[in-house]
């Protein structure tokens, strides 16, 4: 029996997010510290099996609601099923031939949920890659990110950019370029323009993230879209601001200046927190960690942070802080 396994991982954003569903630029890193993973092999017909995350049974009525406050309604399940239908109407709208053959399927993910490191894009881009591997179908790399978007934004209804899918399919570190003279149709797809950047070029970086408290990315999304969708000046100045602090950052890279990369990490939080009402929990884990001098900023829409640190002195009392708001922490593995 041929057994496929297909993997992709979760990410921080660095500098730049929340602008690349806006047009804007970002620098995002990929944490192989979580993954999620996809076993997909022969079967007689197509079947989808449910992973730890889809459970429906509870000790308890209180319980249940606990569950439902960290984690949402929806397991991963729902995800699995609109990419197999999505690469499916993919293939067929560039005329790429699939054969007959039956499959069955199956993902599993340590990546904390909703909190902010992309576990529901990272369960799309490791099933897509199980699928074109079963199916023999190669599509471009600049491609797939845009692909694994529309399960989320066409099937699904939600709101998202680019960012989590690009790096998950580019993996490491890069810089991404939304801007509309750098975006491109291929295949009928929308595509920025995305540059590997070497991560040892990055300074000493944490990322944290809590434990008890979560909120879907989508209610982050859904607001920020409809204000920038009816022009709110604040907001749209933002994201030109987000795209500006991306670049700096990048340079700060190139040049190895570890001091401006920092700012950029503490201003693109400040600016976050000038347009948006941020629950205070979480806002909590940025200021705790730039008490001990580190840096800090949301790794995504919240629930996790990622910054910059000094030293292994600074990195202890950053750990002490931030676990006495029930938080971990963990340095970031991206090769």
């Amino acid at each position: 029996m041929n057994i496929i396994r297909s993997r992709a991982y979760a990410r921080a954003g660095l500098v730049g997010n929340p602008s690349d569903g806006y047009n804007g630029k970002t620098l995002s890193l990929i944490l192989r510290n979580f993954r999620a993973k996809v076993v997909l092999y022969d079967w007689p017909e197509i079947e989808v099996l449910p992973s730890q995350e889809d459970h429906s049974r509870f000790r308890s009525a209180r319980d249940l609601v606990h569950d439902v406050e960290l984690h949402g309604y929806y397991g991963g399940i729902r995800l699995v099923k609109a990419t197999i239908k999505r690469f499916v109407e993919f293939c067929d709208e560039q005329g790429i031939e699939i054969h007959d053959r039956c499959f069955s399927v199956r993902y599993e993910s340590n990546i904390p949920r909703q909190v902010g490191l992309a576990g529901s894009s990272a369960i799309i881009v490791a099933t897509l890659r199980g699928l074109m591997e079963f199916y023999g179908v190669e599509i471009a790399e600049q491609v797939q990110p845009s692909l694994a978007l529309s399960v989320e934004t066409h099937e699904l209804g939600l709101s998202a950019g680019l960012q989590d899918r690009v790096i998950q399919v580019y993996d490491g570190l890069v810089f991404m370029d939304f801007s509309p003279e750098r975006m491109q149709t291929q295949c009928a797809l929308n595509c920025g323009e995305y540059e590997r950047i070497d991560p040892q070029l990055l300074p000493p970086l944490y990322f944290a993230w809590g434990t008890d408290q979560s909120e879907p990315t989508e209610v982050f999304h859904n607001n920020l879209r409809y204000r920038f969708d009816h022009g709110e000046a604040n907001v749209v100045d933002a994201m030109h601001g987000f795209a500006k602090l991306a670049e700096e950052a990048r340079e700060a890279l190139m040049n190895r200046d570890a001091e401006t990369f920092a700012n950029c990490i503490d201003r693109n939080f400040d600016l976050r927190r000038n347009i948006c009402r941020l629950p205070s929990n979480q806002v909590a884990m940025v200021e705790a960690a730039r008490s001990v001098g580190a840096s800090a900023k949301f790794a995504g829409s919240g629930g996790a942070i990622v910054g910059t640190y000094r030293d292994d002195v600074m990195l202890r009392s950053l750990t002490m802080e931030l676990a006495s708001l029930g938080c971990r922490v963990a340095n970031p593995v991206a090769f």
